[in-house]
């Protein structure tokens, strides 16, 4: 692009056409005061700070907006520009508090401006604050509102509606009574917020600051011995790169990092507000082993009843109850118990006779070791992890038709949309931060259609709403399908050069007519008829889909009428298109990636192919077995039957994560032994023999790899409490004690072994991750990483067609069990818990379970908002607060699943898709009667 040039304060400055004025004097290291302006925010030029003299213009102008222009001649310093500058800070600073809650914890900017123009007082009349009751508002658990230090620069403002669009602050009133609102006038803790924390981010003074959490101080000031260290969020998958501020070995403070391509610095109330987990006085600290006199095993603190009495302890566990069961012991004495106890009983019954799960909130270091921990040591491949709970009905149907079970494109590639289909995905509360991506396209012009039974917040920005019955995505897809194929709006082209397949398809979905289909799934056949010609019109569609699609007994089904549906248009391969299964947990892209699965090695090598075996034999130096292994639901049911003996868990929680909790509670007393390595004394913990405490996510080095196949490198801030150790150094320990010495210097040398065995990541080393990670795959050290798959091929050659009929889930509402339960996950909790429910910050924001039901169905059954219910399946009962919401269609009920007080896991049917092997979470017949 061709420059101009321009003169400021006398030096010829080169500029781009379009560049405002502070930009090019920024460029030249002119620096020009500003308070409205913030480089992540569209300018608006409302604080007139950023003034400066125009050859030739009328009035001073706003170095903000307005742009360069050939010859233009410009002043930042004249008498006239100082002179303004100083009467603007003298107004801001008449109602300012000084020093402000800012100034005192970090650093007011307009404070620090007056005192560099001079200014330390004003001689403007204060305003009376007695007269304002509502200048301060401490209704949010999280941010503080001072509306005496508001300056009304609208950073807060564009930074809640166009960086998160959440729109819910504004201003209000007029002239001198103009402020800052939320909703029109709610307090902020009432109000719709979301508590992303954007707002507090960007503000320049102590108007809207984060509230400390519990005894830490998250506002410590940016200097002394505060030290900043890069790493990545452990909560979802979405991967948002964070700075942990630290002090004295505390984690004070969380940002985002604007620079990172995942979240150009955007943060979730999770993210930014949820870390101090880490340094809970529940943490573990030193092994545990289990005292003789309990045994045999069973729960040790209060039954999963979902009674108000089990409430206590804030819902987790019992820590007194169950630490009486356990006694301290040394790491020599705990790892050779749990290497002599696996030892024999792989001597006595093979290694089928073990098992291990992983964890996708650990690292792939941790992952790659504890997979090939089970495989060369243990001696088979009963190893498992969340992603069998998460995608694995999405990654079967992925390795089907495409020959990968890798996302196509980044979430963020929705802004090159022109439209976007969101199925089965509560995205704006699972994956906030990519849900702002998908607002923000939707606000630029993307058409954006939302598919789910429960309305999710998401739905209010979409084009079009599409309420299915539960359990119909089959019939509904088929039916987008039948009126693409009937009015000639699927490619030609693409379908005869790169799928196979088609024809079979075409005779599946004739049946699958718009009437047909409004009988099954509800959706009225106008509306599925314009869905589909929206979809099939766009010359660059995206597919998103979550759990809402994947955790059915027909998930696997579900994904492949998607697939077909990118297909059969061509939208896969381009810029803008294609397919991405939203990952759930901050890991579980990595730790599938790295083996953590029962039928693939590391990149996806099938375990019973001869020559991917023979790879990792000459690799790993033992014979490995040629079998599958059990899946997570098999392993338990195994362990049920007494065919799983023993076991290792790191950093899983199948007690409240896995489906029928009764029947999980009976495996794990089943088992004969059971060691468990976590940051916390989790509920599955209780039924362990020994206990290993591992470092947390803040305290070691690792990478992690993110819905986008963005592998980013989160490093140690903070040093774990007491003896706790990080996780693969104790799993190389223990390897070693069973007779496979397994070393590795630090997390580097391993990573550097998983390069070495995975193609996909052969080009990545620690170097090349830093700051901002690389999208695999990546197969040598001069390759930039591959942002779009499938751009001339896919893995399997070509794409293949695979149809599926319409069938019913596997248990139905009746007259005895009349509504349909769906399960999921709330904004502010994350999983089990185990990590959120040690948060202040989360707890408070949301401190108990519930379930949701539509108003007309609470009052058939003669209850009203808030009473407490029973609700019953043919697996358990659970008794929990009832909360009323339009989202849900009636005749459903939706239950979080986070809370043991109330866990929606001892209602839900472990009844598995065929292929995926993943538990049914989405649908199961429950009945609702009133609290005794």
């Amino acid at each position: 692009m061709s420059g101009l040039t321009i003169t400021i304060d006398g030096r010829r400055v080169s500029a781009a056409p379009d560049t405002t004025i502070l930009a090019a004097a920024a460029q030249a290291g002119i620096t020009i005061p500003a308070l409205c302006h913030h480089p992540q925010l569209r300018p608006v030029g409302v604080c007139r700070i950023c003034v400066v003299e125009v050859q030739g213009a009328r009035t001073l102008q706003a170095a903000c907006t307005r742009t360069v222009e050939p010859g233009m001649v410009v002043a930042t310093g004249s008498a006239a520009v100082l002179a303004a500058r100083r009467t603007l800070f003298e107004l801001l600073l008449a109602d300012h508090p000084v020093p402000c809650a800012r100034e005192r914890d970090g650093g007011c900017e307009l404070e620090a401006l007056a005192r560099q123009h001079g200014v330390l007082s004003s001689r403007f009349a204060r305003r009376d604050w007695q007269n304002w009751p509502d200048w301060r508002d401490h209704s949010s658990p999280v941010i503080a509102v001072d509306r005496r230090a508001c300056i009304l620069c609208d950073r807060c403002i564009r930074a809640c509606n166009e960086t998160q669009s959440n729109d819910v602050i504004g201003r209000a009133g007029k002239g001198f009574a103009t402020h800052i609102a939320f909703d029109l006038g709610q307090p902020m803790g009432e109000s719709s917020c979301v508590s992303c924390g954007e707002c507090a981010a960007v503000c320049p003074t102590g108007a809207l600051v984060d509230k400390p959490l519990s005894q830490l101080d998250m506002t410590a000031p940016a200097g002394g011995d505060l030290r900043v260290v890069d790493s990545v969020c452990p909560y979802c998958g979405v991967g948002c790169a964070i700075r942990y501020h630290v002090r004295d070995n505390t984690i004070v403070r969380v940002a985002g990092r604007a620079g990172s391509p995942v979240n150009r610095g955007r943060l979730c109330v999770k993210g930014r507000y949820g870390f101090d987990y880490v340094q809970h006085l529940d943490r573990l600290t030193v092994p545990l082993i289990r005292r003789r006199e309990y045994y045999p095993k069973a729960p040790l603190s209060p039954e999963v009843r979902g009674d108000r009495r089990g409430r206590r302890a804030g819902g987790l566990v019992d820590y007194a109850s169950v630490l009486e069961a356990f006694r301290p012991a040394s790491w020599e004495e705990a790892l050779d118990l749990v290497a002599g106890r696996l030892r024999r009983l792989k001597d006595e019954s093979g290694g089928a006779a073990l098992a291990g799960f992983g964890s996708a909130k650990c690292s792939n270091e941790d992952n790659y070791v504890f997979q090939k921990l089970v495989r060369a040591v243990f001696g088979s491949n009963n190893v498992d992890h969340c992603t069998r709970l998460c995608h694995a009905s999405s990654v079967a149907a992925l390795m089907e038709t495409l020959g990968s079970g890798a996302v196509s494109n980044a979430f963020a590639d929705v802004v090159r949309s022109e439209v976007a289909l969101v199925i089965g995905s509560n995205t704006a509360e699972n994956h906030p931060v990519a849900a702002t991506f998908i607002k923000e396209a939707a606000r630029l012009g993307t058409t954006l259609i939302v598919v789910d039974p429960r309305r999710s917040l998401l739905a209010d920005c979409a084009d079009y709403y599409v309420q299915a019955q539960p359990g119909t995505d089959v019939a509904l897809l088929n039916g987008l399908m039948h009126v693409l194929v009937r009015d000639g709006l699927i490619d030609q082209v693409f379908i005869r050069r790169r799928t196979e397949g088609f024809e079979a398809l075409c005779e599946t979905v004739r049946a699958y007519s718009p009437t047909v289909v409004e009988r099954i799934t509800g959706v009225p056949r106008g509306l599925i008829e314009t869905v589909a010609r929206c979809y099939g019109r766009a010359r660059a569609a995206m597919i998103f889909w979550g759990m809402g699609i994947s955790q059915h007994t027909t998930g696997t089904d579900n994904a492949r009428c998607l697939i077909a549906l990118a297909l059969m248009t061509g939208n896969i391969g381009r810029p803008g298109t294609g397919l991405h299964p939203l990952r759930g947990q901050n890991n579980v892209q990595g730790a599938s990636d790295v083996g953590l699965i029962p039928m693939v090695y590391p990149d996806y090598q099938a375990v019973t192919d001869p020559a991917a075996r023979r790879c990792f034999e000459q690799a790993w130096g033992v014979s490995l077995d040629p079998d599958p292994g059990l899946t997570v639901v098999e392993i338990i049911n195994a362990a049920h039957a007494g065919k799983i003996r023993g076991m290792l868990m790191m950093g899983e929680n199948p007690f409240l994560s896995d489906p029928n909790v009764n029947k999980v509670r009976a495996a794990l007393c089943a088992l004969e032994f059971l060691a468990v390595q976590d940051i916390f004394l989790t509920e599955t913990a209780e039924f362990a023999d020994v206990i290993l405490p591992a470092a947390s996510f803040a305290e070691k080095d690792g990478t992690y790899t993110n819905t986008d196949r963005r592998v980013q490198l989160g490093r140690q801030a903070v040093v774990a409490p007491g003896q706790a150790r990080a996780d693969w150094a104790i799993l190389c320990d223990l390897a070693t004690r069973m007779g496979y010495p397994m070393h590795y210097e630090n997390a580097a040398a391993i990573f550097g072994e998983i390069a070495a065995v995975m193609p996909s990541y052969a080009g990545l080393t620690y170097d090349r991750l830093d700051p901002d990670g690389v999208v695999w795959p990546c197969p040598a050290s001069s390759h930039p990483g591959t942002a779009t798959l499938f751009t001339e091929r896919f893995p399997r050659g070509k794409g293949k067609f695979v149809a599926a009929e319409f069938t019913p889930a596997a248990e139905l509402p009746d007259t005895e069990y009349p509504f349909v339960l769906n399960t999921g996950r709330l904004l502010e909790h994350w999983h089990t818990g185990t990590m959120s429910r040690r948060s202040h910050a989360l707890e408070a924001l949301e401190p108990e379970a519930y379930a949701e039901l539509n108003p007309t169905d609470i009052e058939a059954l003669g209850l009203h908002d808030g009473d407490f219910a029973l609700i019953r399946s043919r697996r358990g009962r659970i008794e929990i607060k009832l909360r009323a919401d339009r989202r849900i269609a009636p005749g459903s009920v939706f239950i979080p699943f986070h809370f043991r007080e109330a866990a929606a896991n001892v209602l839900t049917i472990d009844a598995l898709d065929p292929f995926g092997k993943i538990p049914e979470f989405k649908f199961c017949a429950v009945r609702i009667e009133p609290s005794r």
